[in-house]
């Protein structure tokens, strides 16, 4: 029998889909007025210290980063009272995670997570032949931390935590961090993957990863949503520098580039833009949240730059997605998350959210009709 080119684990997975781009709606639609509301986004944009940086660093682009990324590593050491040993950079924490398999995962090895969580590390896991272990959700779409400790075996390799999540933004607390790390084998990497830890810092409970120093944990964290230059990509990472020095191993050489690493180092040193951007975070999200209640809807409790809402189904769902894209409203159908009855609506500015509600309140009496409420 001959060979096959291409692994069969390869051949089953599907692409990542994105949010539908603003130039792509545009082109389809002719529309000139389009709020993207579909991939956790920062609406405000990147800080002016990242804009600086990365202006004066186009004089240079004919040279190669720096490597080490020094004056980037140190500022993180720097915040985050680390030793650059503990700290591994990549174009966005999907890159990093991208490193973690490489580096850690084999095929039939297995992944412990949770069901509807982010594709992407999913994605990752089923590119090298794991057996992914998906713990189903409790009813309040939190992850079922006990369920997910009665998983794990001397066969699992990696737990996948992401929190808060993506798309629920639901999050672990303190105490279910401490009770599934007592079940977590010293030969187990545990990746706690904190894209939104900005968003959710402040609640009481929840379990920031720098308070802790296990040596089987990698944290990862990005510029890509409380930072605001997704376009740049970069992300890093925090762990015990046996597993940071391995990653390194398998990490492109000259990742992130010049422009990234410079971006990040003044979004860094921009604590004002920041604190803007929570700000507006939380007067939108309480906005959006109301609406959404007030029309019959029974929003997810978010800790993040999105709400999640259920439908009832895909058609429900896709429903409302294409309606609003007639208004110039984009927002995410959740079916590659294999929850086809829900949709994501990320948070904009004022005057996005405006937009949205204005194509709500036009699309809802139509909605309501042809599936009977939401």
């Amino acid at each position: 029998m001959q060979k096959k080119l291409v692994p069969e684990y390869i051949e089953k997975l599907e692409v990542y889909q994105a949010g539908k781009p603003i130039e792509e709606l545009a082109r389809e639609k002719g529309l000139t007025k389009i709020s993207k509301l579909a991939s956790n986004e920062n609406p405000l944009g990147p800080s002016p210290f990242a804009i600086r940086e990365m202006t004066n660093a186009l004089w240079d682009v004919h040279r190669y980063p720096d490597m080490f990324a020094h004056q980037l590593k140190n500022a993180l050491c720097e915040l985050y009272r680390l030793k650059p040993q503990n700290i591994i950079l990549g174009n966005g924490s999907e890159g990093i995670m991208g490193y973690i398999v490489r580096a850690f995962l084999q095929p039939n090895e297995e992944v412990v997570t949770s069901e509807n969580t982010f594709i992407g590390f999913l994605i990752l896991a089923k590119s090298v032949g794991a057996k992914l272990i998906q713990v189903p959700r409790r009813p309040d779409y939190k992850y079922d931390v006990k369920a997910m400790a009665e998983k794990i075996t001397e066969n699992t390799k990696i737990v996948y935590i992401a929190n808060p999540d993506n798309p629920t933004g639901t999050y672990i607390t303190k105490e279910e961090f401490d009770y599934l790390m007592k079940h977590v084998p010293s030969h187990t990497i545990v990746i706690l993957d904190e894209a939104y830890f900005e968003f959710a810092q402040g609640q009481w409970d929840y379990p920031d990863s720098m308070n802790y120093r296990y040596d089987n944990v990698i944290t990862l964290r990005t510029f890509s949503k409380a930072y605001g230059i997704s376009g740049i990509r970069c992300g890093y990472g925090f762990g015990h520098e046996y597993l940071i020095g391995n990653l390194h191993k398998v990490k492109l050489p000259f990742e992130p580039s010049l422009i990234a690493q410079k971006g990040a180092y003044g979004a860094l040193k921009d604590y004002p833009h920041l604190l803007r951007t929570l700000e507006n975070n939380k007067a939108r999200y309480d906005e959006l949240f109301k609406y959404l209640t007030d029309h019959g809807f029974n929003p997810i409790p978010s800790v993040t730059n999105f709400i999640t809402i259920k439908t009832g189904s895909e058609e429900a769902s896709l429903f409302l997605y294409n309606e609003l894209l007639n208004h110039g409203v984009i927002i995410r159908p959740l079916r590659a998350n294999l929850m086809p009855d829900h949709v994501r609506i990320s948070i904009g500015t004022k005057e996005e959210m405006s937009h949205l509600y204005e194509a709500m309140d036009d699309v809802l009496p139509r909605y309501k009709q042809k599936f009977g409420g939401a």
